[in-house]
């Protein structure tokens, strides 16, 4: 017998106290709830998010791909991400696209809750272009750099691999080798 239920996980976060939310990952539903749920209160949230992210896949499948195209779909999508990897604490009030970033992926400013993301980061894989918003979403809890800064980030799992890759893009801008590798 075959099915088409996806594939899930659940993630169980001792620093998770009241919030449950559900993302794809990798083609897999991932489910974060408390730790402190029973397994019975973890199934009942299984049971009722996996619907909800299938419905949202389908009325999302005919979307342009390729990540948020407009200011308010990066919003939209920056408030997906703050629920999901920063249990929605980080609320910014604006956030757009701009083109006049030529050294930075991204930027916060903590004292107006607003972010701009680098237009040149538009075609880059959805898993950077997301670790770049987590990123400055982090920034509007803490301001550097520090334990506390990078301890944010920690829950999202492509943290380091798109730092990589940002330090990839980065030499290969320097070197003028943005054309061959698809970047702008």
């Amino acid at each position: 017998m075959t099915t088409d239920a996806p594939q899930v996980e659940v993630r169980r976060s001792a620093r998770r106290r009241r919030t449950v939310t559900a993302f794809w990952e990798d083609g897999v539903a991932v489910v974060a709830v408390p730790g402190h749920l029973s397994t019975a209160e973890e199934q009942e949230w299984v049971q009722k998010m996996v619907p909800k992210l299938e419905r949202k896949r389908a009325q999302n499948a005919g979307k342009m791909r390729g990540g948020p195209s407009g200011d308010q779909d990066l919003m939209d999508h920056a408030l997906r991400l703050s629920g999901r990897y920063l249990d929605g604490r980080a609320r910014p009030k604006s956030i757009k696209w701009v083109d006049n970033q030529n050294t930075r992926w991204g930027s916060a400013t903590p004292a107006n809750e607003s972010i701009r993301i680098s237009s040149k980061i538009r075609g880059m894989p959805q898993w950077v272009i997301d670790y770049v918003l987590l990123h400055e979403l982090a920034h509007l809890l803490v301001a550097g750099h520090n334990t506390r800064f990078w301890q944010l980030l920690e829950a999202y799992p492509d943290t380091e691999r798109a730092k990589a890759f940002l330090e990839g893009a980065a030499f290969a801008t320097s070197r003028g080798l943005s054309g061959e590798t698809g970047l702008d």
